[in-house]
């Protein structure tokens, strides 16, 4: 037997329901409770007023008569005092002991001794009001009403019962359209946190183009606005690992093929086994290792795996070193290789990673510059950030190819191609590099008709303050 839970939409909707439930009761109980003191309060006071004029007219009749036998007997008398005391002209006379209109209790007229003159046989209640009949300073006599909490008129207990109906009718009603009024509130209060818990349901199976309408300006829109975000994200990380992989197969595939069919051809025969063959089986095997290492060295600065041990170091020093490195294999080619560099620039960073940063740049120009044409390497230290430019001569790139130079395993048509020993992974690597030390990486055209990277670092703050 399945249970049945309770979503948010219902928790909400009893939530809010049960509170405006506990507070209409609470409210019809303070009203009837404020009623009740207040109708016998009334009653009470109305009473105690009558009982006033009562013994005072009474006074005046024993003074006229002189003792109590006019009142022996003759409750028709005293009701006809009490009538023209309330100003009631009607003739309907009440029954045996009950005041006429006006009156909510029983009452009594007791002479001096304690002995009834008027009232019903019912016992004469020890709590009821009481008040003296005084003539000539003396207590001739009293007159006592019954408890005003003791309804005894049948339209006050029906009055009564109506107020107490009334409310309650009130009470359900209002629960009734509380309920109508809460229900659509509490959907519509939830409609933005269904849809996010469906479109998380949907990213959580894989369908990473899934979004939600984010129409609210509040909290909850600020959050679809999040939500979309990442399924942005999620979605073109995707189809990264997707074209990362493609890519991968495709790099491994080529040089594996050459491998084959060299190796192949000799086992048949058709190729002799020479120096050169094994020359050539060499470099096949070197493009393999370089594009391992390669993906080893990426996926290590991707996951900041790549050890950083940062300390001030001397930009311009660095650079000098690489270039004289590579001078002679860029004299090889008829490349000019070029420095306009400060006389210093020092920054808070890895002396090994910065080198590792220049020679890739540095290679990747000399694999893709025409013979004959040049690399000019600049520097320029302003507003704390010391500005690295690397432009190279033809062949340049279009504005598209530009856009995607540091993509792994991209390289532009023409003379930038894996033809010249390159894994597409150069850039990449570069761009990591220089984001763990706090910089950007930019390609842009170079005025020399190539691709020109620029490189942004901070300085080092303490040595540029001491400076």
């Amino acid at each position: 037997m399945k249970i049945w839970r309770p979503g948010i939409t219902a928790k909400l909707f009893l939530a809010i329901l049960t509170t405006c439930i506990v507070l209409l009761i609470s409210m019809h109980w303070a009203v009837r409770l404020s009623f009740e003191h207040g109708f016998i309060d009334y009653i009470k006071r109305g009473n105690e007023q009558r009982l006033q004029l009562l013994s005072e007219a009474l006074a005046e009749q024993y003074a006229t008569h002189g003792n109590w036998l006019f009142l022996r007997n003759n409750d028709r008398f005293v009701f006809q005092i009490l009538r023209s005391l309330e100003h009631d002209s009607s003739d309907d006379r009440p029954g045996p002991g009950m005041p006429p209109h006006g009156w909510r209790t029983q009452f009594w007229v007791v002479d001096q001794n304690a002995q009834v003159l008027v009232g019903p046989r019912a016992p004469i209640p020890p709590d009821g009001t009481r008040r003296g009949i005084m003539v000539n300073g003396m207590e001739v006599g009293a007159v006592i009403a019954s408890p005003v909490e003791r309804l005894t008129r049948n339209t006050d207990i029906n009055f009564d019962r109506q107020q107490k109906r009334t409310s309650w009718l009130i009470v359900g009603l209002a629960t009734l359209l509380t309920a109508l009024a809460t229900f659509p509130l509490a959907r519509g209060l939830l409609a933005p946190v269904k849809r996010l818990v469906e479109g998380t349901h949907k990213l959580a199976a894989g369908d990473f183009s899934t979004r939600v309408a984010a129409t609210d300006a509040d909290e909850l829109g600020r959050l679809a606005q999040d939500f979309n975000q990442l399924a942005s994200t999620l979605e073109r990380n995707q189809q990264m690992r997707r074209d990362f992989m493609a890519d991968i197969s495709h790099e491994l595939r080529t040089p594996l093929a050459v491998l084959r069919g060299e190796l192949e051809a000799i086992q048949d025969g058709v190729r002799k086994f020479t120096p050169e063959s094994v020359a050539s089986l060499q470099a096949e095997v070197a493009t393999l290792t370089k594009l391992v290492d390669d993906l080893h060295q990426l996926s290590m600065s991707d996951e900041g795996a790549l050890a950083y041990q940062k300390s001030p170091t001397d930009v311009v020093s660095l650079l000098e070193m690489a270039a004289g490195a590579f001078r002679e294999r860029f004299a090889q080619r008829g490349l000019t290789l070029t420095l306009r560099l400060p006389e210093s620039a020092t920054v808070f960073g890895d002396r090994d990673r910065l080198m590792q940063l220049f020679n890739n740049l540095l290679e990747n120009s000399l694999r893709y510059t025409d013979a004959g044409g040049q690399l000019l390497i600049g520097a320029e230290k302003s507003a704390g950030l010391l500005t690295l430019q690397f432009a190279d001569s033809a062949p340049g790139v279009t504005d598209k190819q530009l856009a995607m130079l540091c993509e792994r395993f991209y390289r532009a048509e023409g003379s930038r191609n894996r033809a010249s020993g390159g894994s597409g992974l150069g850039l990449a690597i570069c761009v990591n590099i220089v984001a763990a030390h706090g910089g950007q990486l930019h390609a842009a055209h170079s005025p020399f008709g190539g691709v020109s990277i620029k490189v942004e670092l901070p300085l080092d703050r303490d040595v540029s303050r001491d400076v």
